[in-house]
């Protein structure tokens, strides 16, 4: 396996949008083309263009990937790439503000939004449908049966 490179994707390397994406561009500039990407056991190999041996492979060692939204597959209505939730505003059923989405984690039980409260604080709610009532990503709101005080 002359040239690949052992790819760590933010998700399960099965579902990662890296393995269908032809094109990669990294922080700082730069773009690579991909030949084939695929699974190696529990990890994610691929094959830039022009990576032809190991010194080559080595220079991506540690470079974080971009891909364009454009090789995203699309989702479910009910499903949400997270980098889409970030920014937007959360309140409660009563309208109460309860701050902004800075991120959202995944700690192995369930995602969970992280919240800039506004005043300095931070606030975690689960982002499973028991807690979250809507998410209107167009006009970047998301309601959720979730109290201040919480």
């Amino acid at each position: 396996m002359r040239g690949w490179v052992k790819v760590a994707p933010f998700n399960s390397p099965t579902d990662s949008v890296l393995r269908s994406c032809s094109r990669w561009w990294f922080e700082g500039g730069g773009t690579v083309e991909i030949e084939r990407a695929k699974l190696h056991g529990a990890s994610l190999v691929c094959k830039p263009r022009g990576s032809d041996d190991r010194d080559d492979a080595l220079a991506f060692r540690g470079r974080e990937i971009f891909v364009s939204r454009a090789d995203f597959p699309r989702g479910d209505p009910a499903e949400f790439y997270w980098i889409d939730l970030v920014g937007c505003r959360v309140s409660n059923r009563d309208g109460v503000a309860l701050g902004t989405v800075t991120s959202v984690e995944d700690y192995g039980a369930h995602p969970l939004l992280r919240l800039d409260d506004g005043e300095g604080g931070e606030r975690m709610i689960p982002f499973v449908s028991t807690w979250i009532v809507s998410v209107d990503l167009a006009g970047r709101a998301i309601v959720a049966d979730w109290q201040p005080d919480y």
